[in-house]
C-alpha cells in the first residue's frame, strides 16, 4: 500500500528533521527507496543529507502555504507507483497554516479514499519545550483522528515526564491510546560520549551507516552510534510503518 510519513509539531528544535532522517534509513536499510520532501523554510537539514535526494519544497509564501504548490505535492503522491513510501519532513513555520489546510481539504480522508496510508510522526521532547510539544501533539490528534500518528519521544533534552509520570501515564495519551500506532523513544544518553557522538554524525548530516566508513570517529565512537542505531531502528520495526 502507498504510504505518506508527515512529520509534524509546532515546536523548533525538537528533532523534526531527526526523526525524518531515522524513518528514511530504516527504509533504506530494508532496501526501500523513499521519495523524500523538505519543505522547511527556515532549515534544510533534512534535504541535507546526500543519500536521502529529499526534494526541496517551497510551501510558504508571504506567510501562507502556497496551496497550488501543495495541490502538486498531493498529485504527485497519487499518480506514484502503488507501492511509493513518502516521507515528508515540515518545519515549525509550516505547521499552523499546513495543518489547516490539510484539515479544511480533508487531505486525510482524500488519501484514505485513494487507498493511501496517512502516518502523521510527531516529537514530544523533555525539558523547556515538553508543555508546548503536547500542545501541539494534542492539536494533531484532535485535528485528525482518521490517521494514526507515532509519537517520538525525544530525550535528548531530558525525560518525557510530568510531575514523575511518563507520557503513557498521562491523560492525553490514554484519550488518545486507539489512534497511537507506536511511541518510539529516542533515549537520554550520556552527553559526553554517546550525546558528543550523535551531535558530531548530526552536524555533518551522515547516516549511521556512513559513520562506519567515515574518517574523524573513534573506533568506540563508531560502537556506540551502531548501538545507538539498533536501539532506535528495532522501535521502528516494532512500530509496522511499513
Amino acid at each position: 500500500m502507498k504510504q505518506v510519513h508527515l512529520i509534524l509539531q509546532g515546536k523548533g528544535g525538537v528533532g523534526k528533521s531527526l526523526v525524518a532522517s531515522l524513518i528514511t534509513q530504516h527504509f533504506l536499510a530494508k532496501g526501500l527507496a523513499p521519495i523524500c520532501y523538505d519543505t522547511d523554510p527556515v532549515n534544510q537539514t533534512y534535504a541535507g543529507y546526500k543519500d536521502f535526494g529529499a526534494i526541496r519544497l517551497e510551501l510558504m509564501r508571504d506567510g501562507n502555504i502556497d496551496q497550488r504548490l501543495f495541490d502538486q505535492l498531493i498529485e504527485a503522491i497519487i499518480n506514484a507507483k502503488d507501492d511509493a513510501t513518502f516521507i515528508v519532513d515540515n518545519g515549525a513555520a509550516t505547521f499552523v497554516p499546513l495543518c489547516a489546510y490539510m484539515f479544511e481539504n480533508d487531505v486525510a480522508g482524500f488519501f484514505k479514499e485513494h487507498g493511501l496510508q496517512l502516518v502523521i510522526h510527531s516529537v514530544l521532547t523533555g525539558g523547556q519545550a515538553q508543555a508546548d510539544t503536547m500542545d501541539g501533539l494534542a492539536s494533531l490528534l484532535d485535528h485528525f483522528k482518521s490517521a494514526p500518528v507515532v509519537v517520538w519521544l525525544n530525550e535528548f533534552f531530558g525525560r518525557v515526564e510530568r510531575d514523575g509520570k511518563k507520557f503513557e501515564d498521562s491523560k492525553l495519551f490514554r484519550d488518545n491510546q486507539e489512534q497511537i500506532q507506536a511511541l518510539i523513544r529516542i533515549p537520554e544518553v550520556r552527553k559526553e560520549t554517546f550525546g558528543a557522538d550523535m551531535d558530531q554524525m548530526l552536524r555533518q548530516k551522515l547516516t549511521f551507516k556512513e559513520v562506519k566508513e567515515a574518517a574523524g570517529f573513534t573506533v568506540m565512537a563508531k560502537q556506540r552510534l551502531a548501538m545507538t542505531w539498533r536501539t532506535i531502528d528495532g522501535q521502528i520495526a516494532a512500530a509496522n510503518l511499513s
